[in-house]
């Protein structure tokens, strides 16, 4: 079993910036994809981010966040943070941190690709 607790969250005009952690704990491992899924009231989670570390790593984006969100991580705190700077009202959503650990990578973009989510923490940006 693995926890995953995302903080950070909270509110901000638009244009400000956040950074969101997720912290895991149990059953951790050295090799996973720890990422970011957002929804929206009414939608499915959407793709926001992923940090993939299997042998080497890799980060990937959505195409909306690219250049004004980044993803990192710190293995030795099995932590994962979202820096979100240049924030729109369209990010305003419940953010939701998500780990995987398959051995191929298709599919990381699909919420039905992680085994393990956090709660979830509102973001929400005012104009």
């Amino acid at each position: 079993q693995v926890q995953l607790l995302e903080s950070g969250g909270g509110s901000v005009p638009a244009g400000g910036s956040l950074r969101l952690s997720c912290k895991a704990s149990g059953s951790t491992t050295r090799d996973y994809a720890r990422g970011w899924f957002r929804q929206y009231p009414g939608k499915e989670r959407e793709f926001v981010a992923v940090f993939r570390r299997h042998g080497g790593t890799s980060t990937h984006y959505a195409d909306s966040v690219k250049g004004r969100f980044t993803i990192s991580s710190d293995n030795a705190k099995n932590t994962v943070y979202l820096q979100m700077d240049n924030l729109k009202t369209g990010d305003t959503a419940v953010y939701f941190c998500a780990e995987g650990r398959r051995l191929i990578s298709s599919g990381l973009r699909v919420p039905s690709y992680y085994d393990y989510w956090g709660p979830g923490t509102q973001i929400t940006v005012s104009s």
